[in-house]
């Protein structure tokens, strides 16, 4: 591990190359959706076709990223997904595209995905120290940030400068770049637990289930994280319609509000990363649920004039979630085995999606019947009380304290 830097820096670079990629063909693929159907059900369907197959799929994807080489999932994973991606630009190219079509495709895109990011999270703790795990899921954060931001910009440039084949060209050069920096770097495969290549998939899955209870109060972690999320997600997705409906917002304001949050996430991702901080990971967690929530609950009492309030709590709200998500992040990279990390990243990524999808598929029911600002309000609260109640239990803050070899080890 004393050459980490340098395996992050060389991985680094094709990720971001492929992640930004992905969020410009991503924008240009709603963008084009928007002008030939102009459905707001289209959109919707789109982004369930992209969300659903990892979701499902994530339950047991884990327990073959455990068994294979991660360097190699990765890889391919990148590659069916830039496959796929070339499928979608001869379609356009030939002029036979359908939207049924983008639909299956971007299902099997999320296919890919299933495989890609939990074996990217599960191989961080084989490359790196542990005393760095919050330090690199805070550089991870901030690329995911920028690309977020600057996906968007330039998926709306390339849509009016270029043919959708060649903006969907993108993706797969991205992905290219990705694959070949994998091929530069050795990333070890973790050591087989002892029942290995004799268990069948649920013996695996039970596997990982034994390793989360064997640490006291990590399944509460995870509960009371895949519970805040169920109350963020439908918030998340109200924001646009919430600058309209209540601040009489237009395109450009709207646009703003989710740069707003991509820059706070992009600065809670470079105040990780700037140094190491010895500190309680579950403290952390703990007081960004309860700054989030509270900005949530804030956001919602806003009157029709405070849209500049709005303005700054978004940018709040994207520091904490961010912040949030890297510390939540490394707390399970430090605290399970690495053989079992696959199965245990993509539970949790499929179980914590549902509620995106929820939440968008009942954008329209809670915008008419709850109001868009009682939801603020009702799931800021709820953020705000899972925060303070785990202040409340000593042994979930335990999980989060120092290892001893993170207050020793020298790097």
């Amino acid at each position: 591990m004393n050459n980490w830097k340098k395996v992050f820096t060389i991985i680094w670079t094709g990720q971001f190359f492929s992640i930004l990629t992905s969020s410009v063909v991503n924008f240009a693929i709603i963008l084009w959706l928007t002008f030939e159907t102009k459905s707001a059900e289209t959109l919707a369907f789109a982004t369930i076709a992209a969300l659903l197959p990892q979701a499902l799929l994530g339950i047991f994807s884990g327990v073959f990223i455990d068994r294979w080489s991660r360097k190699l999932t990765m890889i391919f994973s990148d590659s069916f997904i830039a496959l796929c991606t070339l499928l979608l630009a001869i379609l356009f190219y030939f002029d036979q595209v359908e939207v049924w079509q983008i639909y299956l495709l971007l299902a099997l895109r999320s296919v890919g995905s299933a495989f890609h990011m939990p074996a990217m999270q599960a191989s961080i703790p084989l490359l790196a120290p542990e005393s760095q795990l919050l330090r690199i899921a805070g550089i991870n954060q901030m690329i995911q940030s920028a690309c977020s931001i600057a996906g968007p910009a330039l998926g709306a440039l390339a849509i009016t400068m270029l043919d959708m084949t060649y903006v969907l060209m993108l993706d797969v050069i991205g992905a290219a770049i990705a694959c070949t920096s994998l091929l530069f770097v050795k990333i070890p495969n973790p050591e087989p637990s002892e029942n290995a290549g004799e268990q069948n998939i649920l013996q695996d899955l039970r596997e990982a289930q034994r390793e989360v209870y064997s640490h006291k109060s990590m399944p509460l972690l995870l509960t009371l994280s895949i519970l805040a999320t169920f109350f963020i997600m439908p918030v998340s997705v109200l924001f646009p319609l919430m600058t309209l409906n209540h601040f009489s917002g237009d395109a450009y304001q709207m646009s703003l509000i989710e740069a707003i949050w991509g820059v706070g996430a992009l600065l809670g991702g470079v105040a990780l990363s700037a140094r190491q901080y010895k500190i309680n990971k579950i403290v952390l967690i703990n007081l960004m649920y309860i700054v989030l929530g509270t900005g949530f609950m804030l956001s919602g009492l806003l009157p029709p004039s405070g849209f500049i309030w709005f303005a700054v709590l978004t940018a709040i709200e994207g520091v904490t979630g961010s912040i949030y998500y890297a510390s939540f992040t490394a707390v399970i990279q430090t605290k399970i085995a690495p053989a079992i990390l696959g199965r245990v990243f993509s539970i949790y990524m499929s179980i914590s999606m549902l509620p995106s999808m929820l939440g968008l598929m009942s954008t329209g029911f809670i915008a008419d019947h709850v109001g868009i600002t009682n939801t603020f309000v009702i799931g800021g609260f709820v953020v705000l009380i899972i925060g303070v109640i785990s202040f409340c239990i000593p042994s979930l803050l335990q999980v989060g304290k120092l290892t001893v070899g993170e207050n020793t080890r020298n790097i």
